[in-house]
């Protein structure tokens, strides 16, 4: 929808402001002390050259961006190899760079098929990449990029567990599990996919959620007031009917949604009584469906949030914040947690995942410093 990709390019801008006032204390030396006399010993963060960054379309700017800003200002080059569906967000952002005076050739644009991407990965002039897609594409670049040495960064899929604790307030939080399943018609590798709820909130909370997703506004993204567009291709759309049905025929129920639009759309879906071995609750489903799973008391339900082979983001929600703090620290196995709000990237924080969601992390300083080589210089006095 229009609204959410006038953000996205917003989030865009402050991600740049925000390594545009950073960076140099990111990159500064650090001397190392409690060395011997005469000799001083530190490190030092230099760029290794030229970046491969191979990026998906959902978010065709802010993928992109949240790689290179880091690795430009790092003082690498980046080359961009784009999802095909959004060649025209890859050539609109070169014209950017350029229109910012960046030197020729410091970021540049690849269109290329799989097999010629393979030569690309494997070639003396790319230092490193970085891909954020799915699991079969991260697999397939690691082990391309690990035969050659390379370092690489890999952003892959998330099945984002939200649990809901036995004290949370069950409309508060389906609030806030509403917009996180939604967000870019629910194309969101961070976006919330399982909603794991203790049984004695259960109902209020599925019912609360329902209400919430049945006011949304399904229709034309170009469209003031219009909250769940289309899907990005047919049959992306096609794939999450797939694991919606064959979740249905494995005893789910469908209470909202699951069928009845055309084309590209897929109507908000809601279903309840998901349990493991379903599609809905072991596959990623990049749409606007959601998973909702009851769980019997706190320890079940963290046991269910960790029973994915994906750890990209999480949350919990709980009025007893200080026992939710600690569940997230030490019992939620992913590379982002939040207690009580919605998961979202922010500049300011590394972003990536553990198991098949990924390894590396993405934007904050940890993001910078992916793409650099740390260096260790000794220096001992003259002679």
């Amino acid at each position: 929808p229009l609204a959410q990709a006038v953000k996205e390019v917003e989030k865009c801008a402050a991600a740049c402001d925000y390594y545009a006032a950073n960076a140099a204390r990111f990159l500064a030396d650090e001397p190392v002390p409690g060395g011997a006399a005469g000799v001083e010993e530190a490190i030092t963060f230099r760029p290794l050259g030229t970046v491969l960054a191979i990026m998906p379309w959902n978010f065709p700017f802010w993928q992109v961006i949240r790689c290179a800003a880091p690795a430009l200002a790092a003082g690498n080059a980046v080359v961009l190899k784009h999802a095909d569906n959004t060649t025209g967000s890859a050539y609109a952002l070169a014209d950017a760079f350029k229109a910012a005076q960046f030197p020729e050739g410091l970021f540049q644009v690849l269109v290329a098929d799989h097999e010629e991407l393979k030569g690309v990965v494997t070639d003396d002039a790319v230092r490193a990449v970085s891909l954020t897609g799915s699991e079969r594409a991260g697999a397939a670049v690691a082990a391309l990029a690990g035969k050659s040495l390379k370092k690489c960064v890999l952003e892959l899929g998330g099945s984002d567990a939200y649990v809901v604790l036995h004290d949370a307030d069950p409309a508060v939080a389906a609030k806030i599990c509403v917009e996180a399943r939604l967000v870019n018609n629910g194309q969101s590798c961070v976006a919330a996919k399982r909603f794991i709820v203790d049984a004695r909130v259960h109902d209020a909370f599925r019912d609360a959620f329902v209400a919430l997703c049945r006011a949304k506004r399904v229709g034309d993204p170009l469209a003031a007031g219009t909250d769940v567009g289309p899907l990005a291709r047919r049959d992306l759309r096609d794939a999450v009917a797939r694991q919606v049905d064959a979740s249905v025929a494995q005893g789910a129920r469908a209470v909202l949604g699951g069928a009845g639009l055309e084309g590209c759309f897929y109507p908000v879906t809601v279903l309840d009584g998901v349990t493991p071995g379903m599609p809905a609750f072991d596959e990623e489903v990049f749409g606007p469906a959601a998973a909702i799973i009851r769980a019997t008391g706190d320890d079940e339900a963290l046991a269910l949030a960790n029973r994915s082979r994906y750890g990209l983001g999480g949350a919990i929600f709980s009025r007893d914040v200080a026992r939710a703090e600690r569940l997230a620290r030490t019992e939620l196995d992913a590379g982002f947690v939040v207690v009580n709000g919605q998961v979202a990237s922010d500049p300011r924080l590394p972003f990536g995942g553990v198991k098949s969601s990924g390894f590396g992390r993405e934007l904050s300083q940890f993001g910078l410093r992916e793409f650099v080589n740390v260096k260790t210089v000794v220096v001992h006095a003259a002679p």
